[in-house]
C-alpha cells in the first residue's frame, strides 16, 4: 500500500495534462511491478459485444486515451515519458494485437527526438517485439526505429543490434536498416569492439540474403576486422533460435576462411562445446541439443575450409562422438556435415578416410545400441566416399552391400541418407541391377518389419535414380508395384508398394510426374482399403505426390479427381475426395491454383448420401485447414468448416466471427479457400444484413491476402454476387457493395477487372430501374476513387457526354453519378466543379422528370457541400451557364444562382411576389449586406448585372426565373441599378460582342428595351458612352459597341436618329477603319442598319471617305477591310462606287499600299489620264463581291495575270493572291467565262501570261468545289502540249497545273481520259519533232523531277480496269509517253509502271493488249536500265512465255524485248540454254521468235557467254536449211552475231561448215549459207580480213552464190559482197583487189532480176557514203550502168539508182559535181537529183530488230 501511495505521489509530478490520471497510473505501475501480468491482460482484452457503447472504459483504456490527448499538444517531457513507459511497454509486449496498439505506437513515434533523454534501448526492444508479433506494423515502426537510433551513443550499439537475434527476418532487416542511422556509424567513427564486431559479423551472414546484403553496408561503416576473438560466435551457436545458430555457424566458417591459423583452435572449441552440452545420462531430458546442432551446422559450413590434416580429426570426432548422439536432429545434422566434408575432400583423400571407416566397422563396440547408430553413419560416409572410387573397384560393391544393409535401420533420416548415397554408385552394379532391384522389391513387400519395408522403398528410389528413369520399365519396377498394390491377399505388399510410389516420387521429383496419372486409380482403391496401415500409406504417398506436382501436373491430375466425384460408386468418390484432400500439401503456388476448384467440389460432396463420403469430405477440408499458415484463420477453422458444411445455420455466425476477428497476419491461399465459400453464400442470402456483411468481408480481403493474385481464382465466383448486391433495393447494402468493389479494384489492380468499369457504365445506362442505375453510380464512384485521379480524368469526358445522351435513362444514370462522386473523391472533386457544373445545369433543364430529379439531387449535393467553401469555383460556372445558348441551361443556371444567393443571404427563396413593379422586392437591406460581405461588392454587381440582363431573355421561363431571383435578393431596384449601372453597361457590351447569337440577342433586347422605354432621355448619354467605348475600349468592347449601335439604331425612331446623324456617321466610319477585324465586321452590320434609315446618304458620306483612306498609309489596310464589310452587306449599292476607282486602264500593279500611295503622290497631275490597279484591294473585295464579278472577268483577270509575271518580288505575290481570289469567287454561271480567259492565256505569245494562266488553272482545280469535269479533256490537251514550251518556267507551271487537273479526276474515271492523253502526247511529240529535226525526241515537261506523276495514273488505271481495247490503248500510250521521257525522269516510276504491266500481261487478254504491253516493256528496258533489276526474273519468264504465243506480233515484240533485257542480266548462259532448248521443241513462227530473241541476247550480252554455250549456239546451222524464209534469215543473223565472239579456229570451222551447206543441191540450204556469210561479214568482218584464208573462203562462196539460179541466193550474195567492200572501204584493210570486186558488183547491176539490181545499187551507195574516194576511180565503169539503171523499168531500181548516183557522183558538192555527172546523165536528171536531201532514204546496212 505504501508503494502504491508513493507511486501516486510520483504520478502527481508528471506533466499537468496527465495529473488527473495519477491514480490510474499508480495502479497500473503497481500491477506491472508486482508482475500481475494476467490482470493486465484481462484489462486490455475486454470482450466486445453489443453493449460496447454502454461499457465503462478500463483503467488501461483511460490511461492510453489520456496519453493520446496529452500528446496532441506535442511530446511529453522526458521524465514523464520515462515514468509512463513501463505501462506502454507491457501492453505492447502482449502476444496479440490489441485495440490500444495503434495509439501507443503513435505516442512512441512522437518521442524519438535525438536530443531527448529516453529509454531508447527498451523502446527498441519493445518495438522489435511488436514488429515480430504484428508484421503489419512494419510501415509505422521502421521510421520510429531509425529516429531512435539517431539518438544512440556508441556504447549502446551492441544492445541496439539485439534485433538480429529475432527469429523473424523482417525484424532483423528493420534492425540492420535502423542501426545505419546511429551517428557514430554514419560517421564511420566506431572503435573496434569484439562484441560489436561479432554482432555485425553475424548480421553479415544472415540466412536471408537480402539482410546479409544490407549488413554489408554496416560492416563497411564499422571499418574494422573481426579479430581473433570468436567467443560471441561460439555463444551464439547455443542460441534458442535456429536462424541465430545458422548465422553463427556461417560466421565461424567465414572467420576460419579469413584466418586459416584459427581452424584447429576453432575445431577444438567446437568439440569442447559438444562434449559440455552432452546429457549426463543417455536418453534423459536433453535441453542442450541446440548447441550440439550448432556444432554440426558449423562443421558443415566449414567443409570448404578444412585441410587434409584436419580430416582425420574431424572424422574421428564424428565417429567417436557425433554419430552416436542421442538426439535424432543432431545425428542427422552430423551426417550432413560428414557428407559435405567427404563431397569436398573425398576425391583427394580416399586413402586417408576409407581406412578410418573400415577400421571402425571391423571392431565390436560394447554399447550395442550406440554402435548401431554410429555404424549407420559410417556406412553412409563410406557410400558418399565410394563415388570417388573407380566404379570397378571391388570395395564399391562391398560398400553398396553395406548401404543396402543399413536400409533396414528403422530411422527415416538414415534411410534417406543411404538413398542419397546410392545413385552415384549404381553404375558399378549394372550387371547385378535386376538382382538388386528384385531383392529390394521383395524386401519392400515381404518383410515383416515396417522399418525394413520402408527402408527398402528408400533404397529402391535411390537405385532407380542411379540406373536412370528407364530402369522403371526395363526392370519391371512399375509393374511389380502395381501388382503389389493389387495383391488383395497381402496387406504388406500393398503397403510396401505404396511406400515405393511415395519414395520414387520424392526422389525422382517431376521426372516421375508422367506416372502419376497411372497411379491415381491405384491410390483411389487403397484409400478405401480395409487395413489401416494401407490407408495411411496411401495417404502418405498421396501427400508426397501432390507436394511434388508441377503446375502442369496439377492440370493433369485435377480433372481426373474431380471427375471421380461424379462417379456413382461411393468408394471411388471417397478415394477421389481423399486425394483432393491430399492436394492441400501441394507447393504454395500449385495450391493457390487448385484450391479454388477443389473446395467448392468438396463442399458439394458434404451433402453426399453416403456417410463415408461425407466424412472423407469433412476430413479433406480439415486437411486444407491444417495447412493454413495464418494463425487467426487457423483458430477459426472449426467455425468455418461448420459454415461450409451447414450453411443454412452457420453462415451468419461465421460471417460475424470473421468480422470480429482482428487480423495481424496476412491471409494465405488455404485460408481463402475456406473463407470464400462462406462469403459467397452470405452474398446470396436473402437477408440484407447478411449480404452487407458478406460484401464487407469481400472488401477487406484484398488488404489481408499475401498476394492479391491469390484472389484471382475467386473473382469469377464473388464478383457476380457483389454486382447483384450492388443493385439491391436497400441503399445501405448498395453502399457496402460499392465500397467492396472499390477495395477490390484498389487492391488487385484494374487489369484484373477489365470488364468491371464497362459493366458499371452499361448498368448506369440501364432502362430497367433507377435502383440499378443508382447502385451502378455508387459502385462506379468508389471504383473511380480507388483508381485515382488519372482514371477520373479519362472517364470524365465520357461521363459529361453521357449527361447529354439522347436516352433519358442514360442521362439519369450519369447525373446520378455526380451525387456520389463528391463523397467518394473528397476535396479532389472541387477542382472539377467548373467542368461538371454545366452538365448539371443541362440536366436541370432536361425534358425528362427523372433526369431533372437526378440533376437536382446532384446540384443539391454540390450546393450543400461547396456553397461556402468552394463558392469561387461554383459561381463562375453558374455565371457562365447564365449566358449559355440553351434556354433550359440559362433557366437552370439562374435557379441555381438563386439558390446560392439565397443560401448566402440567409433566405429560403420561397417568396410569392405579386404585382409587376420592378421598384419593390422582398429582400431586406441586411440580406443585401450579407451578399456583399460574402461575394464582395464587385462580384455582387457582376452577378446582379447578369440577372438583370437575362430578365430580357428570349425564353419566357428564363425571364420569369430571373425576375424571381431579382425581386428576392434586391430590395430597391432603382437604387441597385444606379449602383450596378457601369458594370451593367460593361456586361451588355461584352455580351453584344459574344460569339453566341442568343447572348447577343439577349443583350441587344436588354439595351433596346432601355432605349425604347427611355427614348430621347437615354440616347444623349448612350451614344457618347458607345463612342467613348469605341475610342478607349479593348477589342471586345469595341465590337460590342458596334453591335450596340445596331440595336440602338434599330430601336430608336428615325426622327430621333436624324438628330444624332452627325455623330453616328463618324462613329461608324471610325469603326469601319478599326484595327480589329471583328470590330469592322460588327461595324458593317451597323452600317447596314444605318442604311435602312439614312439610305444613300450613308453610302455617299462613308464610302468616299473609305476610298480616300486607301491612299493613306496608316489607314489603307483597315479602310480596305471596311469596304469589304459594307460590300458584304450592301453589295449592289456599293460595288458601282468602288470598282471604277480600282480598275481603270492603263493598268499597273502595286504590291502594297505604300507603293500605291507613293505612286499617287508622284502622279497627282496625271490622274485624269492614268490610274493604277490596286491588286491587293481588288482581291480582297473580290472575296466579298463573289459572283458579282462574273461580268467583269474579262476586264479584271488579264491585267492580274500579266502582273503575275512581273519580275518584282513585291508585286508578283500580291497579283497572284488577287488573281487566286478572283478565280475562287466565280460560281457555276461564270465558270465558262473564267475557263475561256484561262484557255486564251495558255495560248498567249507572252511566256509570263502562259505561265500565269497555267498557274491559275492548277489553282482552280486544286481548290475549287465546282464541277470542272467538262473542262478536263480540253485542258489536258492544252497543258500536255504546253510541256513543250520553250520557256522552262512555263513548262513547270504547265506541269503543276496538269497535276492539279488530273488530280481532280476520280480514280474510277481516269480510264476515260486515256485516248485524250494519248492524243495530247502525240501532238506534243509531233510539235517537238519539228523543233528537233532528226534529234531524239524528248518532251521538256517529261524531263522534270516526278515528270510522269500527273499522267501516269491515267494509263495505269486504263491498264488495270479498262476494256480490252482501252487496255491496248493505255499500253500503247504508256509506251509512247515513256519514249518521250528522259531516263532520269523515268527512273522513279520504273517499279510502279513495270509491276502492273507484268501482272496484266500474265492474264488472259487479247494479243493486241499483250503486244502493246511488250512494246512498252521494251521501251522501259531501253530507258529504265538498272532500275529494272528487281524485275529481271519476272520479265525473263514473261518474255519467254510470250515467245510461244499464237500471235506473231506478240512473239516478235517478246523476242525484241528479251534481247534488250539480256543487257541487264548477269547470268546469260541459262537464258541462252533455255532458248536453244525451246528452239528444238518448237516449230514455225515460234522458232523464228526464238531465233530473233537469241540473236538479240547475243547482241546485248554475247560477250558474257561461256565457251560451251557458244559452241551450242553454233548448232543453229541446221536451221539454215529451213523451208521457212524467216527461220533461215533469223538463224543466219544469229550465227553472224555469235561469229564476232568466236576464236579464229572456231570461226574457220563455222565458215567451212557454211561453205559445205552452200554447195547443197537444195536452194534453201544455199540461201541459208549465203545469208550466214552476209551476217558474218556484217559482224565479224575484221576477223575475216585479218586472216587471208577466211577472206578467200568467203569470197569464193560469194562468187559461187552470185552465179546461182535462184534470185534470193544471188540477192544475198550481192549483199554479202557489198558488206565486204564496205568494210574494206571503211577500214582500208588489205583484201581482195577492189577493182575486181567492183567489176563483180557492176555485173550484178546488170542482173536480170530487179531485186538483185536494186541490192547492187544499194551496196554501191553505201560504199560511196562510207568512202566516196574509193568509188571515184570507177566512175567511168559505173557511170554508164547507173545511167541505164535510172531508166530501169522497175520503180524500186530507179529510186535506188537515183540515191546511188547522188552519193557516187557526190552531187551535194555543188555545180561542179553536177556538171561532171552530165557525162552520164542528162542535164535535167543531174540537176533534179542534186536537189535531194543528204539523209532522205532509210536504206542502211543494219540488222537491228524492232517491234512490229
Amino acid at each position: 500500500m505504501e508503494a502504491y501511495e508513493a507511486l501516486v505521489k510520483l504520478a502527481g509530478c508528471v506533466a499537468p495534462s496527465l495529473r488527473p490520471l495519477a491514480a490510474d497510473l499508480a495502479a497500473l505501475l503497481t500491477i506491472i511491478y508486482t508482475h500481475q501480468f494476467s490482470m493486465l491482460h484481462e484489462l486490455v482484452n475486454v470482450p466486445k459485444g453489443p453493449d460496447l457503447q454502454k461499457r465503462k472504459a478500463t483503467v488501461i483504456e483511460r490511461v492510453v486515451s489520456g496519453l493520446v490527448m496529452a500528446c496532441k499538444e506535442g511530446p511529453l517531457p522526458a521524465p514523464t515519458f520515462a515514468f509512463v513507459f513501463p505501462i506502454m511497454e507491457q501492453v505492447l509486449r502482449l502476444p496479440k494485437n490489441t485495440n490500444l496498439h495503434d495509439n501507443l505506437l503513435k505516442v512512441i513515434s512522437l518521442h524519438t527526438s535525438p536530443v531527448m533523454v529516453l529509454p531508447r534501448i527498451k523502446m527498441l526492444e519493445v518495438l522489435y517485439h511488436v514488429l515480430g508479433s504484428i508484421p503489419s506494423y512494419q510501415q509505422e515502426i521502421q521510421p520510429v526505429l531509425c529516429e531512435l537510433c539517431a539518438g544512440l551513443k556508441v556504447d549502446e550499439l551492441v544492445q541496439a543490434l539485439g534485433g538480429i537475434f529475432s527469429q523473424h527476418g523482417h525484424v532483423r532487416a528493420a534492425c540492420i536498416f535502423a542501426v545505419k542511422y546511429v551517428p557514430a556509424m554514419k560517421k564511420c567513427a566506431v572503435l573496434h569492439d569484439s562484441a560489436l564486431a561479432t554482432m555485425l559479423w553475424m548480421a553479415l551472414h544472415d540466412p536471408e540474403e537480402s539482410n546479409a546484403e544490407a549488413a554489408e553496408e554496416l560492416w563497411d561503416m564499422y571499418n574494422h576486422e573481426l579479430g581473433h576473438d570468436f567467443t560471441g560466435l561460439f555463444t551464439s551457436l547455443c542460441h534458442a533460435n535456429y536462424n541465430v545458430r545458422l548465422a553463427a555457424s556461417q560466421g565461424l566458417a567465414s572467420a576460419m576462411h579469413e584466418l586459416p591459423n584459427s581452424v584447429q583452435g576453432t575445431l577444438s572449441e567446437l568439440f569442447s562445446i559438444y562434449v559440455k552440452c552432452l546429457p549426463n545420462v543417455y536418453g534423459e531430458l536433453d535441453p542442450n541439443w541446440p548447441a550440439r546442432q550448432g556444432v554440426a551446422l558449423t562443421l558443415r559450413a566449414a567443409a570448404d575450409v578444412l585441410t587434409t590434416k584436419d580430416l582425420p580429426v574431424v572424422a574421428t570426432f564424428l565417429i567417436s562422438r557425433a554419430l552416436g548422439d542421442s538426439n535424432l536432429e543432431v545425428r542427422s545434422r552430423m551426417v550432413d556435415a560428414g557428407i559435405a566434408i567427404i563431397n569436398k575432400h573425398g576425391k583427394d583423400n580416399v586413402g586417408r578416410l576409407l581406412p578410418i571407416f573400415e577400421n571402425y566397422l571391423n571392431k565390436n563396440d560394447v554399447d550395442e545400441e550406440q554402435y548401431d547408430l554410429i555404424r549407420e553413419g559410417v556406412v553412409i560416409f563410406m557410400g558418399a566416399l565410394a563415388k570417388h572410387l573407380s566404379m570397378d573397384d571391388p570395395k564399391v560393391s562391398v560398400i553398396v552391400e553395406k548401404l543396402l544393409e543399413v536400409l533396414k535401420t528403422p530411422s527415416e533420416s538414415v534411410q534417406r541418407a543411404v538413398s542419397d548415397c546410392l545413385p552415384p554408385l549404381m553404375q558399378s552394379q549394372l550387371e547385378n541391377a535386376q538382382i538388386v532391384i528384385a531383392k529390394l522389391l521383395e524386401q519392400m513387400m515381404k518383410c515383416e518389419k515396417y522399418g525394413e519395408r520402408r527402408g527398402a522403398a528408400f533404397g529402391l528410389a535411390g537405385v532407380v535414380k542411379g540406373f536412370g528413369l528407364s530402369s522403371l520399365k526395363k526392370y519391371g519396377v512399375m509393374d511389380a508395384l502395381k501388382a503389389g498394390v493389387e495383391d488383395r491377399n497381402s496387406a504388406k505388399s500393398r503397403e510396401g508398394a505404396l511406400f515405393g510410389f511415395e519414395c520414387l516420387c520424392e526422389k525422382l521429383g517431376r521426372l516421375f510426374e508422367p506416372y502419376v496419372i497411372h497411379i491415381l486409380p491405384l491410390l483411389l482403391v487403397c484409400f478405401s482399403d480395409q487395413v489401416v496401415a494401407v490407408r495411411e500409406a496411401a495417404d502418405s504417398a498421396a501427400r508426397v505426390i501432390m507436394a511434388h506436382l508441377s503446375g502442369q501436373g496439377v492440370k493433369l491430375v485435377l480433372p481426373a479427381l474431380l471427375k471421380g466425384l461424379e462417379d456413382k460408386a461411393w468408394r471411388t468418390k471417397q478415394g477421389s475426395v481423399q486425394l483432393l484432400g491430399a492436394m492441400a500439401f501441394c507447393a504454395p503456388r500449385q495450391l493457390s491454383q487448385c484450391l479454388p476448384k477443389i473446395v467448392p467440389k468438396l463442399t458439394e460432396v458434404l451433402t453426399d448420401t453416403h456417410p463415408k463420403v461425407q466424412a472423407a469430405a469433412q476430413t479433406a477440408l480439415q486437411q486444407i485447414g491444417s495447412v493454413i499458415r495464418n494463425p487467426e484463420i487457423s483458430a477459426l477453422v472449426a467455425t468455418l468448416l461448420l459454415g461450409i458444411s451447414d450453411p443454412n445455420e452457420n453462415t451468419k455466425h461465421s460471417l460475424d466471427v470473421l468480422l470480429q476477428t482482428t487480423f495481424v497476419n496476412t491471409v494465405d491461399a488455404p485460408s481463402l479457400a475456406l473463407i470464400v465459400p462462406i462469403v459467397h453464400r452470405g452474398l446470396r442470402e436473402r437477408s440484407s444484413e447478411t449480404k452487407k456483411k458478406g460484401a464487407q468481408i469481400v472488401g477487406n480481403m484484398c488488404s489481408l491476402v499475401t498476394e492479391p493474385k491469390d484472389m484471382l481464382p475467386y473473382l469469377p465466383l464473388l464478383l457476380p454476387e457483389v454486382k447483384k448486391v450492388l443493385v439491391d433495393p436497400i441503399p445501405e447494402v448498395r453502399t457496402v457493395a460499392a465500397k467492396a468493389l472499390g477495395s477490390l479494384i484498389k487492391g488487385m489492380g484494374e487489369e484484373n477487372f477489365k470488364d468491371l468499369v464497362p459493366w458499371l457504365l452499361e448498368t448506369l445506362k440501364s432502362e430497367s430501374s433507377g435502383v440499378e442505375r443508382s447502385g451502378a453510380a455508387q459502385g462506379l464512384s468508389e471504383v473511380i476513387a480507388a483508381l485515382g485521379d488519372a482514371k477520373f480524368e479519362s472517364l470524365l469526358p465520357e461521363i459529361i457526354q453521357g449527361c447529354s445522351h439522347q436516352r433519358a435513362a442514360v442521362r439519369d444514370g450519369y447525373l446520378t453519378l455526380f451525387k456520389y462522386l463528391p463523397t467518394a473523391l473528397g476535396p479532389m472533386f472541387q477542382n472539377y466543379l467548373p467542368r461538371v457544373l454545366p452538365a448539371i445545369l443541362d440536366g436541370l433543364a432536361d425534358e425528362n422528370e427523372s433526369v431533372r430529379d437526378a440533376a437536382l439531387g446532384a446540384g443539391h449535393v454540390f450546393v450543400e457541400h461547396y456553397a461556402t467553401t468552394s463558392l469561387p469555383l461554383l459561381l463562375p460556372a453558374v455565371e457562365e451557364g447564365i449566358f449559355n445558348d440553351n434556354w433550359r441551361i440559362r433557366q437552370s443556371s439562374v435557379e441555381l444562382l438563386g439558390d446560392l444567393l439565397f443560401k448566402v443571404a440567409g433566405t429560403s427563396g420561397k417568396v410569392v411576389l405579386e404585382g409587376g413593379s420592378d421598384d419593390e422586392g422582398a429582400s431586406t437591406e441586411a440580406q443585401g449586406r450579407a451578399i456583399v460581405d460574402v461575394l464582395g461588392k464587385d462580384k455582387r454587381n457582376e452577378v446582379l448585372a447578369a440577372v438583370y440582363m437575362v430578365r430580357s431573355d428570349v425564353s419566357l421561363t428564363v425571364r420569369q426565373a430571373a425576375l424571381h431571383v431579382w425581386k428576392t435578393v434586391v430590395a430597391n431596384t432603382p437604387k441597385t441599378l444606379k449602383e450596378i449601372m457601369p458594370v451593367l453597361m460593361k456586361t451588355l457590351i461584352a455580351s453584344l460582342a459574344s460569339s453566341s447569337s442568343e447572348r447577343r440577342q439577349v443583350a441587344g433586347r436588354s439595351l433596346g428595351e432601355l432605349v425604347r422605354k427611355l427614348g430621347a432621355r437615354v440616347l444623349p448619354s448612350i451614344i457618347p458612352i458607345l463612342a467613348e467605348g469605341l475610342r478607349k475600349g479593348d477589342d471586345s468592347t469595341r465590337q460590342g459597341v458596334c453591335i450596340g449601335l445596331s440595336e440602338v439604331l434599330s430601336s430608336a425612331g428615325k426622327d430621333q436618329l436624324l438628330t444624332y446623324m452627325s455623330s453616328l456617321i463618324p462613329t461608324i466610319h471610325d469603326a469601319l477603319c478599326d484595327s480589329v477585324s471583328e470590330v469592322r465586321v460588327a461595324a458593317g452590320m451597323a452600317f447596314s442598319t444605318l442604311f435602312k434609315t439614312a439610305g444613300m446618304q450613308a453610302v455617299d458620306e462613308i464610302v468616299p471617305k473609305l476610298l480616300s483612306a486607301l491612299e493613306v498609309d496608316e489607314t489603307s489596310e483597315t479602310a480596305l477591310d471596311g469596304l469589304k464589310q459594307i460590300l458584304s452587306v450592301r453589295t449592289s449599292a456599293v460595288l458601282p462606287h468602288i470598282l471604277p476607282k480600282l480598275v481603270r486602264p492603263p493598268l499597273k500593279c502595286y504590291a502594297d499600299f505604300k507603293q500605291l500611295v507613293a505612286c499617287n503622290v508622284i502622279r497627282r497631275g496625271y490622274r485624269s489620264s492614268e490610274s493604277s490597279l490596286n491588286a491587293h484591294a481588288l482581291g480582297a473585295l473580290a472575296e466579298v463581291a463573289g459572283p458579282g464579278l462574273n461580268s467583269h472577268l474579262s476586264t479584271i483577270l488579264p491585267p492580274l495575270i500579266s502582273a503575275m509575271g512581273d519580275k518584282s518580288q513585291s508585286i508578283e505575290p500580291v497579283a497572284r493572291k488577287a488573281a487566286e481570289t478572283v478565280t475562287m469567287v466565280v460560281d457555276e454561271e461564270g465558270l465558262y467565262l473564267l475557263i475561256s480567259e484561262l484557255v486564251r492565256g495558255l495560248s498567249e505569245a507572252q511566256a509570263t501570261v502562259r505561265r500565269g494562266s497555267a498557274y491559275l488553272v492548277g489553282f482552280l482545280f486544286k481548290n475549287s468545289k465546282l464541277d470542272l469535269s467538262e473542262e478536263v479533256p480540253n485542258l489536258i490537251t492544252l497543258l500536255v502540249v504546253m510541256l513543250t514550251d520553250v520557256d522552262s518556267s512555263a513548262v513547270m507551271a504547265a506541269w503543276e497545273a496538269l497535276s492539279s487537273v488530273t488530280g481532280s479526276i476520280a480514280k474510277e474515271n481516269l480510264p476515260n481520259y486515256v485516248k485524250v492523253l494519248r492524243d495530247a502526247v502525240s501532238t506534243a511529240r509531233d510539235k517537238e519533232r519539228r523543233k528537233r529535226k532528226g534529234l531524239p525526241i524528248i518532251i521538256p515537261g517529261f524531263c522534270l523531277p516526278k515528270a510522269l506523276q500527273p499522267v501516269l495514273p491515267i494509263f495505269l488505271q486504263g491498264l488495270m480496269i479498262g476494256s480490252a481495247e482501252l487496255r491496248e490503248q493505255a499500253a500503247e500510250g504508256l509506251g509512247e509517253l515513256i519514249d518521250v521521257t528522259s531516263p532520269e525522269a523515268l527512273k522513279p516510276f520504273v517499279v510502279s509502271v513495270t509491276g502492273p504491266l507484268i501482272r496484266i500481261i500474265g492474264d488472259r487478254y487479247s494479243w493486241q493488249v499483250k503486244s502493246a504491253i511488250l512494246a512498252t516493256l521494251g521501251i522501259i528496258i531501253s530507258k529504265g536500265g538498272i532500275a529494272l533489276k528487281p524485275f529481271l526474273p519476272q520479265l525473263q519468264t514473261t518474255f519467254i512465255k510470250c515467245l510461244q504465243d499464237n500471235a506473231r506480233p506478240v512473239r516478235s515484240r517478246a523476242a525484241w524485248a528479251l534481247g534488250k533485257l539480256a543487257s541487264l542480266s548477269t547470268r546469260v548462259d541459262p537464258l541462252v540454254g533455255d532458248l536453244l532448248n525451246g528452239l528444238q521443241a518448237s516449230s514455225g513462227g515460234v522458232q523464228e521468235a526464238m531465233l530473233v530473241a537469241l540473236k538479240g541476247v547475243l547482241k546485248h550480252a554475247g560477250k558474257s557467254l561461256s565457251s560451251p554455250v557458244l559452241t551450242r549456239v553454233l548448232s543453229l546451222q541446221e536451221y539454215l536449211c529451213s523451208e521457212d524464209d524467216e527461220v533461215r534469215g533469223s538463224a543466219a543473223r544469229a550465227l553472224g552475231m555469235v561469229s564476232q565472239f568466236l576464236k579464229e579456229d572456231e570461226l574457220k570451222t563455222l565458215l567451212n561448215e557454211v561453205s559445205t551447206k552452200g554447195q547443197s543441191p537444195e536452194w534453201t540450204a544455199r540461201h541459208g549459207a549465203i545469208l550466214a556469210i552476209s551476217s558474218i561479214l556484217r559482224h565479224a568482218a575484221s576477223h575475216i580480213f585479218s586472216t587471208g584464208l577466211l577472206l578467200s573462203v568467203c569470197l569464193e562462196i560469194i562468187k559461187a552464190r552470185g552465179r546461182d539460179d535462184k534470185v534470193p541466193v544471188r540477192q544475198s550474195a550481192v549483199k554479202s559482197l557489198g558488206r565486204l567492200m564496205i568494210h574494206q572501204a571503211k577500214t582500208s584493210q588489205t583484201g581482195p583487189p577492189f577493182p575486181e570486186l567492183m567489176s563483180l558488183i557492176v555485173a550484178f547491176m546488170k542482173d536480170e532480176s530487179s531485186d538483185v539490181r536494186r541490192q547492187a545499187l544499194v551496196s554501191i551507195k553505201l560504199i560511196a557514203k562510207v568512202n566516196a574516194d574509193m568509188v571515184s576511180p570507177f566512175l567511168n565503169t559505173l557511170g554508164p550502168v547507173l545511167g541505164e539503171r535510172i531508166k530501169d523499168s522497175s520503180t524500186p531500181v530507179r529510186l535506188a539508182a537515183e540515191r546511188c548516183i547522188f552519193h557516187v557522183m557526190q552531187l551535194s558538192k555543188g555545180t561542179e559535181a553536177v556538171s561532171a555527172s552530165q557525162k552520164f546523165l542528162s542535164g535535167l536528171d543531174a540537176r533534179r537529183l542534186s536537189k535531194q536531201p543528204e539523209q532522205s532514204d532509210e536504206s542502211n546496212d543494219s540488222e537491228e530488230d524492232s517491234p512490229i
